[in-house]
């Protein structure tokens, strides 16, 4: 048997969870939620990362679907809601492939019925718009986990790509921390300044994710997590879900990101654009300019290095699919997942360190964030506090 079919063969006992996919970006950017123009039920190669087909051969068992918006998009939380009813359209048009899913049980519950537990991820604390009222809303309509900024710091907290403006957290922040702990909400440290990852670690009470993140020791991007932090998720409990964006795992990727994005700006286009015409000025710009190539064993060098600091119990996967215009060579779309396990195999990972990379520990973590939120629920009332009164008008 080759390492290969080790790898089919435990993704189907024990599938992949993903941290973050960006599909519903994508459909609301491509076809503006025209399911029916991009149907996922059949094969979307030349337009999308994702969908069932591709899901099944990777061995995907379980995906945060993202439901992000542009920090610059006015009117933040409305977008938000209707990210998370693309989603639950999604949902509700493949009933025997994906299955809604809330908690730790319900992940269990769709791997027993063979369909791929679908959770929700809001990226961004833009979204709430400064209101713990808004995070309890979308907590209801089952996102479960927030990262705490995008590319762009918000009025509360600091993004590793932006410049610093409240030192991490403001008073605020912390307290938008403590109140996703009592929700049950993942508090997502992907994004966030260093600062900013400190601060919530030392607030929070339940354990923490980095949805899609990868080791800062091999290659040095700030979106990236340091070791002094990977250091800290044992005793939190938490865990780093490592991505696969290039820019973010190949250091000579990360200097020709930069001027492929200022290629972008120069043709009046967002950076992070994936349109059809955003596309074509990409690989114009990669025919004039070679891009260094990621591949799977890139990939792997970080899970190598995550495992030596933070431990085998606190690592996953969050892929980044439909949110990054390129892929390393091997993880080109979401049927490359058993590449990556075949390679750590072949690296010396035992099978039970694949369970847990793969199913193991994101079931556990976000079944301790609800442990730990049932606590906080016996003694503490919903918070009520605003940005105003905690951090004053500046």
């Amino acid at each position: 048997m080759t390492s290969t079919d080790e790898a089919r063969s435990l993704l189907r006992e024990f599938p992949v969870v993903d941290g973050h996919n960006d599909l519903p970006w994508a459909l609301r950017e491509q076809v503006r939620y025209d399911l029916a123009a991009r149907d996922i039920a059949v094969h979307q190669n030349e337009h999308l990362h994702t969908d069932i087909p591709r899901l099944r051969e990777g061995g995907v068992g379980a995906q945060y679907w993202s439901v992000y918006v542009r920090s610059d998009l006015p009117g933040a939380a409305v977008a938000t809601l209707e990210q998370i009813d693309c989603v639950r359209q999604l949902i509700a048009r493949h009933p025997t492939d994906l299955q809604a899913a809330r908690t730790a049980a319900d992940m269990e519950a769709a791997r027993a019925d063979g369909r791929i537990a679908s959770l929700m991820g809001a990226e961004g604390g833009h979204s709430i718009e400064n209101s713990l009222g808004t995070l309890r809303g979308l907590y209801e309509l089952g996102v479960r986990y927030m990262t705490l900024t995008h590319n762009d710091n918000n009025d509360w907290a600091d993004s590793a790509t932006d410049e610093p403006k409240v030192g991490g957290l403001s008073a605020f922040g912390r307290e938008v921390v403590r109140e996703m702990n009592r929700l049950g909400m993942l508090v997502d440290l992907s994004h966030v300044a260093t600062t900013t990852m400190r601060a919530a670690l030392d607030t929070s009470s339940a354990p923490v994710i980095f949805s899609h993140s990868s080791a800062r020791a091999v290659c040095d991007h700030p979106r990236n997590i340091p070791d002094d932090v990977l250091e800290r998720l044992p005793a939190n409990g938490g865990m780093a879900m490592v991505t696969f964006v290039p820019k973010f795992v190949l250091q000579a990727a990360v200097d020709w990101t930069l001027a492929a994005d200022e290629n972008m700006r120069a043709h009046g286009l967002h950076h992070l654009d994936t349109s059809p015409r955003a596309m074509e000025i990409h690989r114009a710009f990669e025919e004039r300019h070679p891009r260094p190539i990621a591949t799977v064993a890139t990939v792997a060098d970080h899970l190598d290095h995550m495992r030596e600091v933070a431990g085998i119990d606190h690592l996953g996967i969050g892929g980044d699919y439909d949110g990054t215009a390129f892929t390393p060579d091997g993880l080109n779309d979401v049927s490359g997942y058993p590449n990556l396990l075949a390679e750590l195999l072949e690296r010396g990972w035992s099978k039970a360190d694949l369970a847990k990379l793969t199913w193991k520990n994101a079931v556990r973590v976000l079944g301790a964030a609800e442990d730990v939120a049932r606590q906080i629920q016996a003694t503490r009332a919903p918070s009520n506090a605003t940005i105003e009164s905690l951090d004053g008008d500046a």
